[in-house]
């Protein structure tokens, strides 16, 4: 990656420009001095820590032992006590906290005050069944409430909750629970999904004979009698008899800063999941801080986050970043898609939603849908839109500021891991003129760089590797008991730094462009690509919804491009549409960017959170065995990817 990105200055050269309009920024949470006081990291992040409550202060504020970081140390907080006790005790007790809606149309609100019991009463319940500070919980449910209360259980009696993903199958959840040596499973009978019940309860029978550390199972009635299924006595209990069984109050446990919050396991390329460690004081200042300046956030505000809370983006910014900051907040538990594509905008429009916190994915999906469905609904509510799981491509960018936003409200484009457990990279509202496709700048009180091969900061127009180069509080803090590779595989590249695995370029004015993970990058005749840049480049054309772009093996020229596209309604994948493409790329890029083949598809493999799986569609080019497919969220597309492939090849 220390080779110039010759092809990149095109990608690079925006000249769209979107400063805050002045009537956003007269009453923006963020004012200009927040970069000044970010200048002294440790004076910064201690200041968002007072505004939290805690049992005993720190003696310090932070301890770095590279590449080991202690947080407010001998500081005690409780997460549970932050995000629901202190704000029964004032004005926002009958406050709305969320409004949640299933797929099948049901609705549920709990108020600050709602939440408040109904942790108290499952603590109190997991404590009856044993749990005790320092046992770990696994919790494996649907976008439902009773997963935000799980959470904030666990999180009030000292026992670190791992949550994997409801949509991942029984073996993948078999290696968490494992991993993790859990005491306790939190599951639900089922979920929906376009709607279709897809069982939970079963998945776990399968594969808890062979999870030995699991004592008990507590099951949420979602679907009722449309399963059928056992329950184990002496292990299984219904979640609704030990809650109305458990008494109203349980004392909070005061939790040393540093004490293990979470765990949460992240699906590498290749090797086992890495279990992430996150803790308590540093994690919690790093999201309720980056939630309130990010967002923009004030008391009347409608907050979603579309994501599942089995991802981080769901632990940080559903469970802990708004109930920090005493918001009010939407969950819904199915896709955008049904029972019509209009689902998400009528959930806007019906609940007066403000600030919208979404996939480039679902968005790239409503552009390829059509803004008819957008215009049957009045989306006047939202306010600030922003963005998070991969780079936006520009054209995205425009449309989503141009149909969703109207015009009127500021993108947040937000890069940050799984291991940084808060955002890094963003704007701030009301400050940051946005570049379309750009992350911008770090976060205040955090330090990033692009890097070439010799670890050495590029010049402004550089590319090479994203790295951080100072500690953050919610950064992880190891690997779940596997402390040699968390050295190795974040600290061992370059001394000091923390290796992101992302590539990046600093453009001429210092704002940072993120270009993918450092692997999707193809060279081809000598000359180093970013996948992110062709696939801009395609979505740019009027034609294209999605696109994917990777690598194939060439004789002559070493690699060459190799392009699945996804065409809006009413274009056809027909010969001239593929030469019309490779004119386009041609024109936007240059010669050496033109796919070599493109291959019209009607769906792209993605994982559960919405990543493109560029790693599949290079199995399928190459003719390799596929890897692992368990995080994908709809494995029947591999099928017909790799049968359309062919029939390509062969034509």
């Amino acid at each position: 990656m220390g080779e110039s990105y010759e092809t990149l200055e095109s990608f690079l050269q925006e000249q769209r420009l979107f400063p805050p309009s002045a009537a956003f920024k007269k009453d923006a949470v963020a004012t200009a001095e927040i970069y000044e006081k970010g200048k002294d990291p440790e004076a910064f992040w201690e200041s968002m820590a007072s505004e939290l409550h805690w049992f005993k202060p720190w003696d310090r504020v932070l301890e770095w032992n590279l590449p080991f970081a202690k947080w407010f140390i001998n500081g005690k907080i409780n997460a549970s006590y932050n995000c629901v006790d202190r704000h029964i005790q004032g004005p926002f007790r009958d406050k709305t906290a969320i409004i949640w809606e299933g797929e099948p149309g049901e609705e549920r609100t709990l108020t600050y005050s709602d939440l408040y019991q109904e942790v108290n009463r499952f603590a109190n319940a997991l404590k009856k069944l044993g749990v005790k500070k320092g046992d770990r919980v696994t919790i494996y449910m649907p976008m439902i409430p009773e997963i935000v209360v799980a959470m904030l259980s666990c999180a009030r009696i000292g026992a670190s909750h791992s949550v994997v993903f409801g949509g991942f199958s029984a073996e993948a959840l078999r290696g968490r629970i494992n991993d993790a040596e859990a005491k306790v499973l939190i599951t639900a009978d089922g979920g929906y999904r376009r709607g279709k019940v897809y069982p939970m309860k079963q998945a776990t029978d399968e594969i808890l004979k062979d999870t030995p550390t699991i004592e008990s199972v507590i099951v949420v009635r979602r679907v009722g009698e449309t399963l059928q299924m056992a329950m184990k006595e002496g292990r299984d209990y219904w979640y609704h008899d030990v809650v109305d069984a458990a008494e109203d109050y349980c004392e909070p446990e005061q939790m040393d800063a540093e004490d293990m919050l979470f765990l949460l396991h992240s699906s590498g390329t290749t090797g086992k999941p890495k279990g992430i460690v996150h803790t308590t004081g540093g994690y919690l200042t790093g999201v309720y801080a980056t939630f309130k300046y990010i967002f923009d956030y004030k008391p009347e505000d409608i907050f979603w986050c579309t994501a599942d809370i089995g991802w981080i983006t769901g632990h940080s910014y559903i469970a802990y970043g708004p109930l920090l900051n005493g918001a009010t907040q939407v969950m819904y538990e199915g896709a955008p898609d049904y029972p019509d594509r209009g689902r998400w905008w009528s959930i806007i429009e019906k609940h007066k939603v403000s600030i919208l916190y979404t996939a480039p994915t679902a968005i790239r999906s409503f552009m390829r849908w059509g803004i008819q469905w957008l215009e049957k609904y009045n989306l006047s509510s939202l306010c600030l839109l922003g963005t998070v799981g991969e780079p936006i491509n520009p054209e995205a960018w425009i449309w989503y500021y141009k149909y969703v936003g109207s015009e009127r409200c500021p993108i947040v484009d937000t890069w940050w891991q799984t291991e940084t457990g808060q955002i890094i990279i963003t704007p701030l509202p009301g400050i940051t003129t946005c570049k379309p496709g750009s992350a911008t700048h770090p976060f205040p009180g955090t330090e990033a760089e692009v890097v070439d091969e010799q670890g050495s900061p590029v010049k402004p127009g550089g590319s090479g590797y994203l790295v951080l180069t100072k500690p953050w509080p919610a950064m992880l803090r190891t690997l779940y008991k596997d402390e040699k590779r968390y050295i190795e595989t974040y600290w061992g590249r370059f001394p000091g730094k923390y290796l992101t695995g992302d590539g990046g370029k600093l453009d001429e004015d210092g704002y940072f462009w993120i270009l993918g993970r450092v692997d999707d990058i193809i060279k081809v005749a000598g000359h180093r690509i970013s996948t992110i840049e062709v696939e801009s480049a395609l979505v740019d054309h009027k034609a294209v919804a999605e696109s994917a772009v990777i690598g194939i093996p060439h004789e002559i020229k070493g690699e060459a491009i190799a392009a699945f596209v996804i065409l809006k309604e009413g274009y056809e994948g027909v010969p001239e549409m593929q030469k019309e493409l490779a004119a386009h790329v041609r024109k936007e890029i240059g010669p050496v960017a033109t796919p070599e083949t493109t291959i019209f598809v009607g769906e792209l493999p993605k994982t559960r959170s919405g990543k493109i799986m560029r790693r599949l569609l290079r199995d399928i080019a190459t003719g390799r065995a596929l890897g692992d497919i368990s995080t994908l969220s709809e494995p029947g597309v591999i099928k017909e990817l790799k049968q359309k492939y062919e029939s390509e090849e062969k034509e």
